[in-house]
């Protein structure tokens, strides 16, 4: 692969207003893509992988979901970034990162600019707004 890819969920509106900010205000080489519009097979992801938490898939390979993946995105920014995702990787840090995460990721409909959509699992959202586009 010749570009690293974080992958978020589009149909969350809390997701894209975080996407949205990684496009404009975080240096990154990497393409930031809802997971309705990208390609899992040739990322080797799937469905249930991206509706749990962001996922990171490295040019090298290298793989991470969750706050792992908000550091793997971070270490490949500029550098105030850098040490933002280094913060995250660090030990005490990253254990306390996936539980905030989960929390979140639970609660995203309620987070600012979520929306009743976000709190729905994806079989739900296709059912009453059609299939996703992935």
């Amino acid at each position: 692969m010749e570009r690293s890819t974080f992958v978020y969920d589009g149909d969350c509106a809390f997701c894209t207003r975080c996407a949205e900010f990684i496009e404009r205000r975080i240096p990154t080489g990497a393409t930031v893509l809802p997971w309705q519009f990208a390609d899992l097979d040739r990322l080797g992801l799937t469905e249930a992988e991206c509706e749990e938490a962001v996922q990171w898939v490295g040019a090298d390979g290298h793989r991470a979901a969750g706050p792992d993946a908000i550091a793997a995105l971070l270490a490949g920014s500029g550098r105030l970034w850098r040490v933002a995702g280094a913060g995250l990787r660090f030990p005490p840090v990253r254990a306390a990162a996936w539980p905030v995460y989960r929390w979140v990721a639970r609660n995203r409909h309620r987070m600012p600019g979520g929306t009743a959509a976000c709190s729905l699992p994806q079989e739900t959202r296709d059912r009453l707004y059609g299939p996703s586009a992935g």
